[in-house]
């Protein structure tokens, strides 16, 4: 996506808009359809959904966000045909190595979160390989959310909350929103500011539920493969646009 003769350059706008949001988190949606609509099977458009991933990692380097969270494969997707389940682990796989070293030289720390003990033994060898290889990176943080549900994070947050009070450690008057917040995968990372949906799709999907609260929602009928760093930068353009209250109003 490139500006138009006489306009601002989208990077431009944003850099002019205001404030850039912190933590961006995508759901990555559409990837059957675009092969569908190619006469292709349907791991064709998650391998397609790669150079998505890749354009989209370097936008947001370059808009100046400090989180990006890509909801990569959810728990519910352990359902899907078995063939096609393979194809994504393999593609996980595949992935994660030979971006490797690229995302170290770009300064991005990539981080898995999910039940990755339900993967198989190659991927989660290299999800451990470049957890160790970008674990000095701090130019982007970048959360893939795999094998990754939000009622299991939330069931599972409270299962360490049970095991403590069990434990002693903890008295059941001190939970609050804070003490569950800290055992989430993302205890370390400010909540989402802007959330991005592909393919037009109107619902969250069992994502970061929790998280989400006040986080700000940009759907676009834009499918996963088509999606570059240009949509990236129109969405944080609308986000910059909006008044974020909190549940709060202006006096007056």
């Amino acid at each position: 996506m490139t500006a138009a003769p006489g306009s601002i350059d989208p990077l431009q706008a944003i850099r002019l808009g205001g404030r850039v949001p912190e933590h961006v988190a995508v759901i990555m949606d559409g990837n059957g359809r675009w092969a569908r609509a190619r006469g292709l099977p349907r791991f064709r458009g998650h391998s397609a959904g790669m150079t998505a991933v890749r354009d989209t990692i370097e936008g947001a380097i370059e808009a100046g966000v400090s989180y990006l969270t890509l909801f990569a494969f959810s728990d519910e997707n352990w359902n899907r045909p078995a063939r096609e389940v393979s194809a994504l682990m393999r593609l996980l796989e595949r992935y994660v190595t030979k971006e490797r070293d690229e995302l170290r030289a770009q300064g991005v720390r990539v981080r898995v979160f999910g039940e990755i003990e339900k993967l198989d033994r190659g991927p989660r060898r290299a999800i451990d390989e470049i957890h160790r290889a970008t674990e000095a990176c701090d130019r982007l943080n970048l959360n893939l959310l795999i094998s990754y549900g939000s009622r299991a994070e939330l069931a599972r947050a409270a299962r360490r909350l049970a095991e403590r009070v069990r434990a002693g450690e903890l008295e059941p008057e001190a939970i609050d929103a804070d003490a569950l917040g800290r055992e989430l995968y993302t205890c370390d990372m400010p909540d989402p500011d802007l959330l991005i949906r592909t393919s037009g799709e109107l619902r969250i999907s069992n994502f970061m539920l929790w998280q989400l609260a006040y986080t700000e929602l940009y759907i676009t009928p834009v499918l996963w493969p088509d999606f570059r760093r240009g949509h990236l930068f129109a969405a944080i353009h609308d986000f910059q646009k909006r008044d974020r209250r909190f549940g709060r109003v202006t006096a007056g």
